[in-house]
């Protein structure tokens, strides 16, 4: 869909709902048969997190899962559509504003689940406090240029590749209450650094320098995802605030591990990650954290 801008454009002009499905089916019934290196990974790590599901229930939760992928990228051209009450429900709504609404800078520690594009937009347009997200873009140059201009509509900033770095610290720390937007869940050299799902691994990639990043500016974390309930329709769930001041790195990778991780578990239908890693394989080396 990213490849092929006159779909892009016509997911635009139907109603975000069709839309959404569109984008579903043609993952569920076009992209999945194509993908079967994915497909078959996905299996098998689902097998692994979720043994108390039959073959059936696990097959039927693939297919949810290819759809999901299909109904995100369909949604990427009505985001502003979605980003309302009717489509997102916040849980505690009211302390979670109290939280985007303190003082400080922020940065939002989240997964790839549900829509994360949306995610992205819904803390935009939830407070005045100015944004910037990180995000690895496709290596196709026509992709990554419609990619980055749909999510500069919606996410304020976007900024990845090299200079990013650079580019964030200025912006947490020249920018009053700045928030930075980070997915943890990294897919480098076939595998997926976080969450550990048990497994012996040190923070590193995105997570590292998150870590890095809000001891030297003073900022705090806030965990969150969002969940898909039944078509464009989300609730985005969120963790207290995690203070670098109160604890340390390992403690706070405890927590997030504690709330991200059963999330991707519970939510596997529509995790993207699954098919990134290979939960049969020993822990690979840990990689050079990321200089900041």
């Amino acid at each position: 869909m990213l490849s092929n801008p006159f779909l892009f454009a016509l997911l635009r002009i139907l109603p975000a709902a069709i839309a959404s499905w569109i984008g579903g089916w043609l993952s569920a019934h076009v992209a999945r048969p194509r993908m079967k290196l994915r497909d078959a990974r996905a299996r098998t790590n689902l097998s692994i997190l979720r043994p108390d599901l039959s073959p059936a229930e696990r097959e039927d939760m693939l297919t949810r899962r290819w759809f999901n992928i299909g109904r995100t990228m369909g949604e990427l051209a009505n985001i502003d559509r979605l980003v309302n009450d009717r489509h997102v429900r916040v849980e505690d709504r009211v302390g979670y504003q109290a939280v985007l609404d303190g003082p400080g800078p922020m940065i939002s520690l989240t997964v790839h689940t549900g829509n994360w594009d949306l995610l992205a937009a819904h803390i935009k347009a939830s407070t005045d406090r100015p944004g910037l997200g990180i995000y690895e873009p496709p290596e196709n140059p026509a992709q990554a240029a419609l990619l980055k201009r749909a999510r500069q509509s919606y996410m304020g900033e976007a900024i990845g590749g090299e200079g990013a770095a650079r580019g964030v610290f200025k912006h947490l720390t020249q920018k009053e209450r700045a928030t930075l937007y980070i997915l943890v869940d990294e897919r480098r050299d076939g595998q997926v650094w976080f969450p550990t799902f048990g497994r012996d691994l040190a923070p590193s990639g995105n997570l590292s320098v998150a870590l890095r990043l809000a001891r030297k500016v003073g900022a705090t974390f806030l965990p969150f995802y969002l969940a898909r309930t039944s078509g464009p329709h989300f609730t985005l769930r969120w963790h207290p605030p995690l203070d670098p001041q109160d604890l340390d790195d390992a403690e706070i990778v405890r927590q997030l591990d504690a709330f991200l991780g059963p999330a991707c578990v519970a939510h596997a239908d529509q995790w993207l990650a699954l098919h990134d890693m290979d939960l049969t394989q020993p822990v690979p080396a840990r990689p050079v954290p990321a200089q900041m």
